[in-house]
């Protein structure tokens, strides 16, 4: 039996559709904003504003806008070309499938968001310690079934963190606004240019595997970043108006638009024109919601920790400090309100945890199709995303029942292992981008040098937190 490898085929030249006014745009940013809500927005950077004050947002800062650019260039690949970077990865390099699949799937198997999550509810409904694994176990199980049963994975991640976010983020800006004191937001504008309390850029307790922890988490962190190129493609972007989406095997119709191989348009002057209107407007959308919201985000919940919680001797080794947080806010306020908030926190934190499976097994299903090289078809690729998407959600489900359960250690094992893989991506993105598109659209100078700048943080700080804790584990 001959098999047909994808990759081999020469793309097909297509018109590239006219760019649409921004409101028609505003979505995918939301789901990649939706990713990093529930790890380094609403844990890591408010357990570091806890434990050491305002004075490290510089890096939560400098980690969204590393990420900014990142995606961008990720989104300009799928812009272009209505396939996902994977493709254009494997067609560069044959053994990129099998890296992405395994550091997607190792540094995520560890359910730190939905056991944070959990732990919120828990205290909420008066729920003992004893029952906390068995409820994680039940809302990873809920998981898979809501994202086995939308009908369209896309509309269904994108609907769930719209309303979350357009709920969530309000109500914590108005929390803040009643609890903040002057000397709060003066404190977090020295924050922003590395002005601490006693300290500049970092205190010297602080522990460099949170920090590397909670800068891998400002925006969504890891490969899925990388994901962010089937949300443009899947929502009909630029050259992805030629591509299909995954549906429901269960619910869905099925889609016969090519689901995994893009195509090209002819770069003219017109039609550069054209895409260079599509940049600017995805530009804007993705400065406006990801960036923008993302860094209100890190600011608001880390300036109501500390305002909460700071020198209040709660923030230990795990996140004991939201709790605190959450009875500091009902004794200002009303208890209701502090009840609310650890309500709201506890259902993004589920809803991230719902997205990033989703794009893991996004990642992982497309990768091994395209590893197979034509040995599974790309029409298979909807079978093999729920076979991924059970398989993580097993794995979740095996680590939380042997016991790993403590929600911060989880996020920072996960954390650590996703700024290795960032390190990576970007500055593969960075060479595919500069050597697969036409001269006219590929990443300028300056854009360029911002990626280097991001792989050398990076990498650099990758380096020197797994040296460091190799020294630890040797003596």
């Amino acid at each position: 039996m001959t098999h047909t490898d994808p990759l081999s085929a020469k793309l097909p030249t297509r018109k590239l559709p006219f760019a649409p006014k921004l409101r028609a745009l505003l979505g995918p940013s939301f789901i990649l904003l939706g990713l990093g809500l529930g790890s380094g927005e609403i844990i890591l950077w408010p357990y570091l504003a806890s434990n050491y004050g305002l004075g490290i947002i510089w890096g939560a800062v400098i980690g969204i806008t590393f990420q900014f650019f990142m995606n961008m260039e990720i989104e300009r690949y799928a812009l272009a070309r209505g396939e996902s970077v994977f493709v254009g990865f494997a067609r560069k390099l044959r053994w990129l499938p099998l890296w992405f699949i395994l550091s997607s799937f190792i540094p995520w198997m560890w359910p730190g968001i939905i056991a944070s999550s959990v732990t919120m509810f828990a205290h909420v409904f008066g729920i003992s310690t004893s029952h906390i694994p068995y409820l994680t176990v039940a809302l990873l199980v809920l998981i898979g079934l809501i994202l086995s049963l939308g009908p369209s994975l896309y509309k269904t991640v994108e609907r769930f963190q719209k309303t979350l976010i357009f709920i969530g983020v309000p109500s914590i800006l108005i929390i803040c606004v009643l609890l903040a004191r002057p000397v709060d937001y003066v404190a977090v504008a020295q924050g922003i240019v590395g002005v601490g309390d006693g300290y500049f850029l970092l205190p010297a307790s602080i522990a460099l595997t949170s920090f590397l922890a909670a800068l891998a988490y400002s925006g969504a962190g890891g490969n899925l970043n990388l994901s962010q190129s089937f949300y443009i493609k899947e929502k009909g972007f630029g050259m992805g108006k030629y591509s299909g989406r995954i549906t429901s095997i269960l619910t869905g119709s099925s889609d016969s638009k090519p689901l995994l191989t893009g195509t090209q348009f002819t770069a003219n002057k017109s039609e550069v024109r054209e895409f260079k209107r599509w940049w600017g407007v995805i530009n804007t959308e993705h400065a406006l919601v990801f960036w923008g919201m993302g860094i209100l985000t890190i600011i608001l919940l880390s300036l109501l920790a500390y305002t909460t919680t700071f020198n209040t001797h709660v923030a230990s080794g795990d996140i004991s400090f939201v709790i605190a947080e959450a009875n500091a806010i009902g004794q200002a306020l009303t208890p209701a309100v502090g009840t609310f908030f650890l309500i709201i926190l506890g259902l993004m934190m589920f809803a991230t945890q719902m997205t990033v499976y989703d794009s893991v097994s996004r990642i992982m299903a497309e990768n091994a199709v395209l590893a197979s090289r034509g040995r599974i078809s790309e029409k298979r690729i909807p079978y093999v995303y729920y076979t991924m998407l059970w398989g993580i959600i097993s794995a979740a489900i095996a680590v939380t029942l042997s016991g790993f359960n403590q929600p911060l250690q989880l996020l920072i094992i996960s954390a650590i292992m996703n700024a290795i893989a960032m390190f990576i991506h970007a500055g593969l993105t960075l060479w595919l981008n500069k050597t697969s598109l036409p001269r006219p659209i590929r990443p300028n100078a300056w854009r360029t040098i911002v990626i280097i700048c991001a792989v050398l943080f990076y990498g650099g700080f990758s380096v020197f937190v797994v040296a460091t804790e190799l020294q630890k584990l040797l003596g």
